[in-house]
């Protein structure tokens, strides 16, 4: 029986310049098929197949993937759960207990808190998946320039870095979304993204900076390739991990945090329906009504936790070796 053939790692490219088989997101292993003469001819599987194929077997992403999957459909379509409306109150209902149709119970307004809990995961969910979008992009862009050019841009960068980096996140909170008046989920994702970019920057600073040292850049720099072509074909991809995993991971610690913000009166303000809001306004009335903290406070946890273990799971699919 023939021999496979041998991986090349230099192939040659289209229109000035070559395609270098990335080391990071190259082939992990070969799996042996059969073309239709009969031959073993091999097939390559990246770094990005061999970490689903992982992520398929863990347990652990799925429960968290299906639980993600659950909150982002009711944040979107909240009506899907319950049809009652979070802004209709009863004040002679003011913290019953949980009856027929409402099984949470109602808050000191007469709200149902189930349809509050409901439509709290909007607020939550956007402000989590919007700050992490923007922290992720602005971070991995503004990493990803200082760490393959270097010199006085990656100087500059890091040292705006370190002074957003060490500024207090819930005191910025509390000085810089005090002066704001909306009620819109907006200025917190803002504030976030402000905030949040330096943790990004870091990770995928120093990605780039080992990226940019493996033997396939190298060799793409000696057969002409240019320095945009290089860090969009051959670095990026393979310093994408890093920041995919930590992004995940600041996910849920985002949705935390604006519920700590709203808590504090200063992230999203009424009639935005949101779990940090519903979590302040019960904790003065926690020994008459528990029911009124439990519920947001359980939706807040189970959201958070959802996130980190996902995250988790990425991380360990990601780094085979952690494997």
């Amino acid at each position: 029986m023939p021999e496979a053939p041998e991986q090349h790692p230099i192939a040659a490219g289209s229109g000035g310049g070559a395609d270098i088989v990335p080391g990071g997101a190259g082939t992990l292993d070969r799996e042996p098929e059969h073309d239709p003469a009969g031959a073993v001819v091999g097939r390559s599987r990246s770094l990005w197949s061999d970490a689903w194929r992982e992520l398929c077997r863990n347990p652990v992403f799925l429960v968290s993937g299906l639980l993600i999957v659950f909150l982002l459909l009711i944040s979107a379509w909240p009506q899907l759960v319950t049809g009652t409306d979070p802004l209709q109150c009863d004040l002679s209902r003011s913290q019953d207990g949980p009856t027929a149709g409402h099984p949470f119970g109602f808050d000191s307004q007469g709200c149902d808190v189930f349809s509050r809990t409901v439509h709290g995961t909007r607020a939550s969910v956007t402000v989590g998946v919007c700050a992490t979008l923007g922290a992720a992009l602005l971070g991995s862009l503004l990493g990803g320039l200082a760490g393959f050019f270097g010199g006085w841009a990656d100087a500059l960068l890091s040292r705006l870095a370190d002074v957003f980096f060490g500024i207090p996140i819930i005191l910025g909170g509390l000085v810089l979304l005090s002066v704001v008046s909306s009620s819109t989920v907006w200025p917190v994702v803002g504030f976030i993204v402000l905030l949040g970019w330096p943790q990004v920057f870091r990770i995928a600073r120093g990605a780039v900076l080992t990226a940019r040292q493996h033997d396939y850049v190298q060799a793409a720099r000696a057969l002409g390739a240019g320095s945009g072509r290089t860090l969009l074909r051959h670095v990026a991809p393979n310093a994408l991990a890093p920041v995919i995993v930590v992004a995940t991971i600041a996910l849920g610690t985002y949705i935390s945090l604006e519920a700590t913000l709203s808590f504090l009166g200063v992230g999203l303000r009424p009639p935005t329906v949101s779990w940090g809001i519903d979590i302040s306004n019960a904790a003065a009335q926690i020994r008459n009504a528990p029911h009124m903290l439990l519920w947001p406070a359980g939706a807040l946890s189970l959201t958070v936790l959802a996130f980190i273990m996902l995250g988790d799971a990425v991380r360990d699919a990601l780094d085979p070796k952690l494997r």
